[in-house]
């Protein structure tokens, strides 16, 4: 743990809030939209025949928990936490760029691998809100997950950039504590299983480090040319 892990801040990271904001929401709203587009496409229309995936004993010991819906939900508002607090647009663009490269993969495998989990032995007419999820969000599209791959990518830039402007262990442990509550929410609300959640958290951690590689040679570059 750093240092001055506990130091108060030495930016004005409020600032850092407005900064850019219409790039910034513009941009998010468009790859996302892009991201749907192409998902929902994909769920309905795959190349080759669907793999159901195994279960493990992870997903017994993992249950049907209803109020896992709202930290499962809650993803899109922590993916957009790191955009909020990108301080300059290249490092955003860079940002955007390796979760866009980790986002294809993600569906070039669910295009050409297709995968779903088991149907599970619950009468989801008893659970209104999980059970619309399931109707927009059909099982396939298993493996990896992409709900934990983005959490996971977001938890790492969220760490950085936080660090950044030192907003101290509790953010910090607020952050990481609520991107573990939305990795749990994909077992509890049985959207997938652990062998698509280890996957995800895989491909997150991959991107996001080939990501902060090249964060840290375009700060490099940038304190070399000043």
């Amino acid at each position: 743990m750093p240092s001055d892990f506990n130091a108060p801040s030495v930016m004005n990271w409020r600032s850092i809030l407005l900064f850019d904001f219409w790039f910034k929401f513009i941009g998010t709203s468009v790859l996302m939209s892009i991201f749907f587009t192409a998902y929902f496409f994909i769920l309905k229309n795959p190349a080759y025949p669907v793999t159901v995936m195994s279960l493990t004993a992870v997903d017994d010991w993992v249950g049907f928990a209803p109020v896992a819906l709202v930290p499962y939900l809650s993803l899109w508002i922590y993916c957009s936490l790191p955009v909020t607090l990108m301080p300059d647009r290249l490092r955003l663009v860079n940002f955007g760029f390796w979760i866009g490269a980790m986002s294809l993969l993600a569906l070039s495998v669910f295009y050409y691998l297709p995968s779903a989990v088991p149907v599970a032995p619950i009468d989801w007419s008893q659970y209104p809100g999980v059970s619309f999820l399931k109707e927009v969000d059909a099982a396939g599209n298993a493996c990896p997950s992409m709900h934990v791959a983005a959490a996971v990518y977001s938890s790492f830039w969220l760490y950085w950039l936080m660090a950044d402007v030192r907003m101290g262990w509790r953010w910090q442990s607020f952050q990481i504590f609520w991107g573990l509550a939305i990795v749990y929410s994909t077992l509890a609300t049985k959207q997938h299983v652990s062998l698509d959640v280890w996957a995800g958290i895989a491909l997150g951690i991959v991107f996001a480090w080939g990501s902060r590689v090249f964060d840290l040679k375009l700060q490099s570059f940038r304190q070399v040319t000043h």
